[in-house]
């Protein structure tokens, strides 16, 4: 289904003058401005396509309903310096996302991509069990090989932050065309709330927290993800604790879910495979 959006209301002239900007950068902005005033269509798809076939030129977005963001970032980040320990700042990113990048590609999400010391990941609506695995993977990854390695590398206590969100979001690339030789100015946009939820969630958390949004909470109502196997006393318990956040404006929701567990090195694998089979088309 196509959908064309317009403004309803002529839009006040706003201007900038040649003599206030050399010319060659004000067209740039005047261009801009009027593919602005045209408006757009939205097209409504049922899950993320490939890359390549994002819109890039025309005023065109894709609307993709319930998708859901896992997002990592590296937590104490700042304490690595690229002046005086370059070589332990560059392997510790290069630890952090590459493993985040590949641990979520192997998870099969349709979309992945590294923003700062963070990566973030896209899952489609029917997903919501792989992206959970997945998080809790690398969570367990960030708790009992990165963290321990770096601070017997470094000395520095470092960890990761892992917030999910899952709502309708809208998507385009932005840019230019490959130049010449140079590599693609261009990157997909993803407006709506998951990617910016995921983020904040993971802001607020602490060392190695799962932060979820109340939204996402209610999707994963199986037991192997509410939830613990038993260990090691036989007795099953909550694996998540609600989290009041509606003091804080940044949310659109008031109660966040935190999952601070990992994997059991007993059952983990099996709880994996069997949440991956949870999901359904």
């Amino acid at each position: 289904m196509i959908k064309f959006w317009k403004d309803p209301a002529p839009i006040k002239r706003h201007v900038i003058n040649s003599s206030q900007l050399p010319e060659q950068y004000l067209s740039v902005i005047e261009k801009q401005t009027a593919e602005f005033k045209e408006g757009v269509d939205v097209i409504s798809v049922d899950e993320i396509p490939d890359t390549n076939t994002i819109p890039l030129d025309a005023p065109r977005w894709l609307k993709i309903q319930d998708l859901t963001c896992v997002f990592v970032d590296m937590k104490n980040s700042t304490q690595l310096s690229a002046i005086t320990h370059d070589r332990s700042t560059a392997k510790a990113y290069q630890f952090f996302t590459g493993t985040a990048v590949r641990l979520f590609d192997t998870f099969e999400a349709p979309y992945i991509d590294v923003r700062g010391d963070g990566v973030f990941a896209m899952f489609n609506r029917n997903q919501v069990y792989r992206a959970l695995a997945a998080a809790v993977s690398f969570k367990t990854f960030a708790a009992k090989v990165f963290a321990p390695t770096m601070k017997d590398k470094t000395g520095l206590d470092l960890g990761a932050h892992i917030g999910i969100d899952q709502k309708t979001v809208l998507v385009r690339r932005l840019g230019l065309r490959r130049i010449s030789q140079r590599t693609d100015r261009q990157n997909e946009v993803w407006a709506g709330k998951p990617v910016n939820m995921a983020a904040k969630l993971a802001a607020i958390g602490e060392a190695d927290d799962l932060l979820v949004s109340s939204r996402f909470y209610e999707r994963i109502t199986d037991e192997h993800a509410r939830q613990t196997c038993g260990c090691p006393y036989g007795t099953k318990k909550d694996l998540w604790k609600p989290v009041d956040v509606s003091a804080n404006p940044i949310f659109d929701f008031d109660t966040a879910w935190r999952l601070g567990s990992c994997w059991c090195q007993t059952h983990g694998a099996e709880f994996c495979n069997t949440m991956l089979n949870l999901d359904r088309d």
